[in-house]
């Protein structure tokens, strides 16, 4: 089952738009989040209606999505923090613009389901998530300032850890997100989405 195009081109158009714009304001290297990234791919499945690429993008961000969605959403109607996840978005030194095209966190990991529900989830997504995960962590560290923590290489949350030595960090960080974040994910959407034919 494919997805509507005017699903396909409204979400496309507005990539197009937040790329030179994060470009200038975040720079390149906020790029390496996991969210942007499945962000790009997002659109890459989208047209080529692939579901493998969609699959590997539920399971590297839905689940973390889902707990920003929470986190941003009861920090809005309730006025309560219960994660950080999503503080920036109520940071004023940031324009409010730029934290408008942040609010792609909302849909991504509902489009990225929707997806994998049309298409079916391929199992082989789990594996090929982590071996991203296993190249873009060290991109990560090694091409990002600490203050900016990209995928929390230096630390959970904004402040750098300093009880590990921060290779020992990055190491243990590789090991647990494909363990804690992405098998639980890969097995819950094995049992819940249909299949890849």
């Amino acid at each position: 089952m494919s997805i509507p195009l005017a699903v396909k081109v409204l979400h496309t158009l507005f990539v197009i738009a937040l790329v030179p714009a994060y470009w200038i304001y975040h720079r390149p290297g906020n790029f390496l989040w996991f969210s942007d990234i499945a962000l790009f791919v997002s659109v890459v499945a989208l047209w080529s209606e692939n579901a493998f690429l969609a699959s590997m993008q539920a399971v590297g961000v839905a689940a973390l999505e889902t707990l920003w969605i929470v986190d941003f959403l009861t920090r809005l109607i309730a006025g309560v923090q219960l994660t950080g996840l999503s503080n920036y978005m109520f940071n004023a030194k940031h324009p409010l613009w730029i934290r408008g095209l942040s609010l792609f966190h909302l849909w991504l990991p509902i489009l990225l389901l929707w997806m994998v529900h049309r298409f079916g989830y391929d199992p082989r997504a789990w594996m090929a998530q982590t071996l991203l995960a296993w190249l873009v962590l060290p991109l990560s560290y090694a091409f990002t300032a600490p203050a900016k923590n990209v995928n929390w290489v230096h630390g959970i949350g904004a402040q750098s850890q300093t009880r590990l030595h921060p290779w020992r960090w990055l190491v243990l960080l590789m090991i647990a997100i494909p363990l804690c974040v992405y098998w639980p994910t890969h097995l819950v959407l094995e049992r819940v989405m249909p299949h890849r034919a």
